[in-house]
């Protein structure tokens, strides 16, 4: 008897999470992330391989998978971010993050509806959606530029690691705007809503759920721990209670829940004396996060449609070009502008660091939770089928662009610290001459 599909694809996870452990001491060296062999994976899964992976029924794509998927992927990865930062909540020690938050995004987001609206002829409130969906940085396919350890103060993965950890939550309000303006082009209708609840309220209300949820559980957790230990092996399932209730709480006063759970990530980090509970916490999370990664990719990889992207081609790549070779980069470099390193030895932010930020803006699974977000929320028609196949193609993109690159480009800037190092002892890239 023929073996039941949903058995042939356990069985390919299987051989594939097997493949990738094994042989991880040798991919890790290599221009090769492991995004794009799930990707490749995906593909040959997928319709044009042995159509084992269907997220579309008698041609009609299932965009609620898609986004409570990506959605969970997300909440996971903002929460990991959190609890990997140490630095004190200090404007000096956060400086870069507020730079890339306040004026990368935007520059991002807006440069990208001036290429939608001049180059693809959309309006204004498409145009907005657009950049919205494609300016958040991934922190889910990061993890290679990222922050490797609560000891790891380099400037760079620290930008990084916070940047894609708040972003994910800051480009919501912008995705609204969009849609309201889609729906009805007079914006004096909605504005003044969507500012006071959008942007003020629901930030305010992510941050504040943040702490408050967090704090909540933590000492709920350690009133029961003087009296009783919790099992040892259930004992991590705590961080992902702490992401389930921070998120679902914060949705339901209609707050950001990815901008609550990667506060919750912060202040958990900071709740703890003992920094082997955490670092237990973040190693479980991470975990969790790699194999979510695997599934999504495999996702990705399963909907692409060659006809689709090559009708969309010119465009997809359009908006590629932009956003990796100009908009991003140019975008990083005008943000860090006399950005003051957080050493006294050097004056400014250094010039190589400030290029790996313009170059690593991946983007990947909270573009398609927003895609996702948008179908679910009224995207239909002509522009609907556009921008899904513009934003697939862009993480497909740079799935291998910055896969292939984070590795051969992170080694050289670590041999380059190394190397600096030897003559400044303690120093870091950001304090050299």
């Amino acid at each position: 008897m023929m073996a039941d599909v949903y058995i042939i694809n356990l069985l390919i996870v299987g051989l594939l999470l097997l493949f990738v452990t094994l042989a991880s001491g040798w991919i890790s060296r290599l221009p090769l992330s492991f995004a794009l062999i799930y990707l490749v994976v995906g593909i040959i899964l997928g319709p044009y391989g042995f159509g084992l992976i269907q997220l579309r029924k008698n041609g009609v794509f299932n965009a609620e998978i898609l986004e409570h998927i990506t959605e969970f992927v997300v909440i996971v990865s903002v929460f990991s971010c959190g609890l990997k930062i140490v630095r004190p909540l200090r404007w000096h020690a956060w400086e870069i993050t507020i730079r890339l938050i306040a004026f990368l995004m935007p520059i991002s987001i807006f440069g990208l509806a001036l290429v939608g609206k001049i180059f693809l002829g959309l309006s204004w409130g498409e145009a907005i959606l657009l950049g919205a969906i494609l300016a958040p940085t991934d922190p889910v396919l990061a993890s290679e530029v990222q922050l490797t350890d609560r000891n790891d103060e380099d400037e760079l993965r620290f930008g990084l690691t916070s940047e894609g950890g708040l972003n994910d939550a800051l480009a919501f309000p912008f995705v609204y705007f969009g849609l309201y303006a889609i729906k009805d082009d007079n914006w004096g209708n909605w504005f003044r809503y969507w500012l006071g609840i959008d942007v003020i309220w629901a930030i305010a209300a992510g941050i504040g759920m943040g702490v408050l949820v967090a704090k909540a559980i933590v000492w709920i957790d350690k009133k029961v721990r003087k009296h009783r230990c919790p099992n040892e092996l259930m004992e991590d399932f705590i961080a992902i209670s702490t992401i389930l209730l921070t998120y679902s709480l914060t949705e339901i006063v209609n707050g950001y829940g990815f901008l609550a759970v990667f506060v919750a990530g912060l202040v958990v980090q900071r709740s703890y004396p003992d920094l082997e509970k955490t670092s237990a916490q973040l190693e479980f999370i991470e975990q969790i996060e790699k194999l979510l990664e695997v599934g999504t990719i495999l996702l990705l990889g399963s909907i692409l449609l060659y006809k689709p992207m090559l009708v969309y081609a010119h465009p997809s790549l359009l908006v590629i070009v932009f956003l990796f070779a100009i908009i991003r980069p140019a975008g990083a470099w005008l943000s860090t502008i006399d950005k003051r390193s957080p050493s006294l030895r050097r004056r400014f932010l250094h010039p190589v660091t400030r290029q790996l930020l313009g170059w690593f803006g991946i983007r990947g699974v909270g573009s398609l939770y927003y895609l996702a977000y948008a179908f679910g929320h009224g995207l239909q028609g002509k522009f609907a089928e556009e921008i899904s196949w513009i934003t697939y193609t862009s993480v497909v993109v740079s799935v291998i662009v910055h896969g292939i690159s984070a590795t051969p480009l992170m080694n050289l800037y670590e041999r380059y610290i190394a190397e600096r190092k030897d003559a400044h002892p303690y120093a870091t890239i950001d304090e050299f001459d």
